[in-house]
C-alpha cells in the first residue's frame, strides 16, 4: 500500500469515527444526537407505545445497542451469521428507571467500543470484506452511522407523538 493510499485509509477510518461521535455525542448538522434525544427520557416514555403499531423507544435503544455490538464483532472477525430475532428487536417486560438507565449505559459503552474499533481502523484497507466478504469495512462503519441516526429520528417521532418536545 501507497503512503498516499495509508495516509488516506487513515483519514478516512477518523473521519467516520467522527461521524459516528457526532450521531452519539452531538454536533451534528441534522439536529440533536442520540445521547440529547435520550437525555430527558424517562423509563414510562421509554416503554410507552405512544405509536401502537411501532416499536418503543426502548425496543429501539436495545435494538441499536445491538446492532453497534455486531458490528464490532464482524469487524474483529466474529463470523457474519444473521442476528436472531430475539437480539434483533427484543421485548423486555418491565422497565425502572434504573433499567432504562443501564440500557442507556449499555449503548454508549457499545458506541464507545465501536468508535474506538473505528480509530483502529486508521491505516488499514477499509474496502477489506469482514468476515463472509459481504460489506466492506467501509459499508459496514459508514451504515452503522446511518443506521443510529434512522433510529435517532424514529425516537424523536416516539417523543413527539407521546407529547414530549423535542430536543
Amino acid at each position: 500500500m501507497s503512503p498516499e493510499a495509508s495516509q488516506s485509509h487513515a483519514n478516512e477510518a477518523e473521519r467516520v469515527a467522527d461521524q459516528l461521535e457526532r450521531a452519539f455525542e452531538g454536533d451534528a448538522w441534522h439536529g440533536p444526537s442520540i445521547s440529547e434525544i435520550l437525555a430527558d427520557v424517562p423509563a414510562a416514555l421509554a416503554a410507552a407505545r405512544p405509536l401502537p403499531a411501532a416499536h418503543s423507544i426502548l425496543e429501539i435503544v436495545l435494538h441499536m445497542t445491538a446492532w453497534q455490538r455486531t458490528v464490532r464483532e464482524r469487524l474483529e472477525g466474529k463470523p457474519l451469521e444473521p442476528l436472531p430475532d430475539d437480539e434483533n428487536w427484543p421485548r423486555p417486560a418491565e422497565l425502572s428507571e434504573s433499567d432504562w438507565a443501564e440500557v442507556v449505559c449499555d449503548l454508549r459503552k457499545e458506541y464507545e467500543l465501536l468508535r474506538s474499533h473505528a480509530l483502529g481502523w486508521s491505516g488499514r484497507d477499509l474496502e477489506g470484506t469482514t468476515e463472509g466478504g459481504r460489506y466492506t469495512v467501509y459499508e459496514m462503519l459508514h451504515g452503522i452511522v446511518q443506521h443510529s441516526l434512522y433510529h435517532a429520528g424514529q425516537i424523536a417521532l416516539l417523543k413527539k407523538a407521546a407529547g414530549e418536545t423535542p430536543r
